[in-house]
């Protein structure tokens, strides 16, 4: 498995779209790290990058990350990254916490592009039409 996280100085960032960089880490069947490497985030905001494809060709199916707009969390969906969000801290605890079974999804996303203000994702129902 391979899983990716939005990083800024060794810290888990609290917005993937403006990340410096993304750790890379590939575990392996029992969930011990077999690599790490740095994935530099593209110029400008992540969220409007090709960033999605580029993790789908790298065969990364999972990112932890703090926080994000539902635009960039729907994109990475569509390439088969399942987003695990609401992590804060060092990278090494947050991915020792995912191997620990102790991650859940927040349910939490950004309600604007440069935010700084996380709450709760509404639900929506879609009324039948008769």
């Amino acid at each position: 498995m391979i899983l990716a996280i939005p990083t800024r100085e060794g810290m888990v960032d609290d917005h993937f779209g403006h990340c410096a960089y993304y750790t890379i880490v590939t575990l392996d069947e029992q969930k011990n790290v077999e690599k790490s490497e740095r994935l530099d985030s593209p110029e400008g905001c992540g969220c409007k990058s090709n960033i999605a494809s580029v993790m789908q060709e790298m065969g990364i199916t999972l990112m932890l990350a703090g926080n994000m707009g539902m635009g960039a969390y729907n994109k990475l969906n569509e390439h088969g990254i399942t987003v695990i969000r609401g992590c804060h801290g060092k990278v090494d605890d947050v991915l020792k916490a995912y191997v620990d079974g102790q991650l859940n999804d927040s349910m939490e996303s950004c309600d604007h592009h440069d935010c700084g203000n996380h709450q709760e994702t509404p639900v929506f129902t879609i009324p039948s039409r008769k």
